[in-house]
């Protein structure tokens, strides 16, 4: 049978299928007809998702303009440099603190002078001593938290000086729009930010971490003389860059993965996302024809501005604590912890191409043996398969019961308490049913085909037909590429095969590898809506002097993971 008839049975039903001639397949009465052991389980929960099915097709695609899974992704991905460095331009705000005890430092190669007024400080000495070097000696600054530092964490490479979207957000709150061609004024920026967010008692915001007053709520802990390398930054721009020095874009390395940061604590009841279709109508327009590297805020409409920065005072002025209490980062990781490895191996074992029709259909058990272990908590022993002739029984009736229990499972208990939810907490439910909905979706597709096609030992059947093998298994292979390809976890991006105890795995990163062009970059999209656009104003003397050594990336528009040394000679 071919695929694409299997998976309409799951949606016209197995009369259809039986009238044309097109469902070879025998199955005992028996099948599926055991009872359901509903003791210990929530029977109200068991019937409802049983009782329509209309509401579970296999055939209804997520709408084209849909953002849930960008939200859960880029919500997931908060303070980890990995899928930050990967998708440098961010699109969340969300309030947070830095706990009392917490060291920040800041370097200078100046004097030793502590800064009166807004500066930069590091979670890492290794970033801060960077700032130290030049004359073979620095000024190291290492200051603790006294009090829970109130701040707003921006995500994305926010701390990138590039024109191409990375301060957008910031830019909005600093001076009411994304400026793009003041990417390397980051004196006024800072002190924007931090004017803003004084009347709200906000000391700082988090890309690096900007702290708005060296004397508010930090002490020092050490202001020392220290001996460097002298004039580390001035070796040829063909040098590779030693990781070890822990620059501003290797640093973060530390904190590549989940849970990320966890010196810095967000409260996502508080989160605002600039992939809010509602918060940000606007934007969907910006962003149709665009790659998910060319998403950005630029381009959002000032009445969607407006909205934002009201929703935001709103988020800094509220009373604490709010909202339901659940723990958001945790169930999102328990979802990516869930899925991730299961639809990477399915995706292995169908990246095969066998001539042999026995290897073939081997391979295909196999592969549906692994949808099924990923599906078992949801395959209800009451499941039935009908058989050919049992008219008006429709094939998604039997599917559907699994469909929606894999669905809801997560999030069933956790509706009722929808009244006590922010409406940064209902965005995120919603997030978090459209991603699981869609793996659902398709990994319950694709096991439905496989028992209709006979290739499970759990509900076996009776072949009457010859199966179309090859064309399952190429079927599979692109249900499987699309949705993780939807779903675009930053978990799959890794270096293979893995990098050696002398080597880390590397992804192109400012200021490192991103191109020095004479002034800000823009996309074609975004630079025919500017008006006066500025020649040099803010950026020549940064660009034509590189702060920083250089070695541009070849696939600095589409970053991949490759080995670097991390033991001399340094090398790409």
């Amino acid at each position: 049978m071919h695929y694409q008839s299997l998976v309409t049975a799951l949606s016209l039903g197995s009369a259809a299928l039986a009238l044309h001639g097109q469902f070879p397949i025998n199955i005992a009465e028996e099948i599926g007809a055991r009872p359901l052991d509903i003791t210990n389980s929530n029977p109200g929960h068991l019937n409802s998702i049983s009782s329509n099915s209309e509401q579970w097709r296999f055939d209804e695609c997520p709408p084209e303009n849909a953002t849930g899974n960008l939200i859960f992704d880029t919500v997931h991905s908060l303070l980890q440099h990995w899928p930050n460095t990967r998708y440098r331009n961010g699109h969340n705000i969300v309030p947070g603190v830095i706990p009392i005890g917490t060291l920040l430092y800041h370097g200078t190669n100046g004097s030793r002078i502590i800064p009166s007024g807004p500066e930069w400080t590091a979670m890492n000495p290794e970033h801060s001593i960077y700032f130290s070097r030049g004359n073979g000696s620095g000024w190291h600054l290492t200051l603790a938290a006294t009090r829970p530092l109130k701040v707003l964490y921006f995500d994305g490479s926010s701390a990138a000086k590039l024109s191409e979207g990375t301060m957008d957000v910031q830019d909005i709150i600093a001076w009411g729009e994304p400026r793009p061609e003041r990417s390397f004024d980051e004196g006024d920026r800072i002190n924007a930010l931090c004017a803003w967010g004084k009347e709200f008692g906000i000391d700082g915001f988090v890309s690096e971490v900007m702290l708005c007053d060296f004397t508010a709520g930090v002490e020092v802990v050490s202001f020392v003389h220290i001996a460097l390398p002298r004039d580390d930054r001035s070796f040829p721009l063909s040098t590779s860059v030693d990781p070890n020095t822990c620059q501003s874009s290797t640093c973060g390395l530390w904190h590549n993965r989940y849970p990320g940061d966890s010196r810095i604590v967000l409260d996502l009841t508080g989160l605002i996302s600039l992939y809010d279709t509602a918060l940000a109508p606007s934007l969907i327009s910006a962003r149709a024809g665009f790659g998910r590297l060319d998403h950005r805020v630029f381009g959002i409409s000032s009445d969607d501005i407006s909205r934002v920065m009201r929703k935001l005072i709103k988020v800094v002025t509220r009373p604490h604590p709010v909202g339901s209490g659940i723990d958001w980062k945790t169930l999102l990781h328990v979802i990516v912890d869930r899925y991730a490895d299961r639809l990477e191996l399915t995706r292995y074992l169908l990246n095969v191409t066998l001539s042999d029709p026995q290897e073939l259909l081997e391979r295909a058990k196999l592969v549906q043996f692994q949808l099924r272990v990923m599906l078992t908590p949801y395959l209800l022993h009451s499941t039935a398969i009908p058989n050919t002739g049992t008219l008006g029984i429709y094939l998604s009736q039997w599917a559907s019961p699994i469909f929606s229990l894999c669905v809801t499972t997560h999030t069933s208990q956790i509706t009722n308490l929808k009244p006590l939810m922010t409406s940064s907490e209902l965005l995120l439910l919603k997030a978090v049913e459209d991603t699981t909905r869609e793996i659902c979706r398709i990994t319950i597709k694709m096991w439905a085909v496989g028992v209709m096609s006979g290739f499970d030992t759990l509900f076996p059947i009776e072949l009457n037909g010859e199966l179309d093998v090859t064309q399952i298994m190429n079927d599979w292979r692109q249900d499987i590429g699309k949705l993780m390809s939807w779903l675009d976890w930053s978990v799959w991006i890794k270096c293979r095969p893995a990098c050696g105890p002398e080597e880390m795995c590397y992804l192109s990163t400012w200021p490192i590898n991103a191109p020095r062009p004479e002034r800000p970059l823009l996309s074609p999209r975004n630079s025919q809506n500017l008006t006066n656009f500025p020649e040099t104003q803010y950026v020549a003397d940064r660009v034509t002097q590189p702060k920083y050594p250089t070695m541009p990336a070849e696939d600095w528009g589409l970053p991949q993971p490759r080995c670097i040394r991390r033991l001399q000679p340094y090398g790409f």
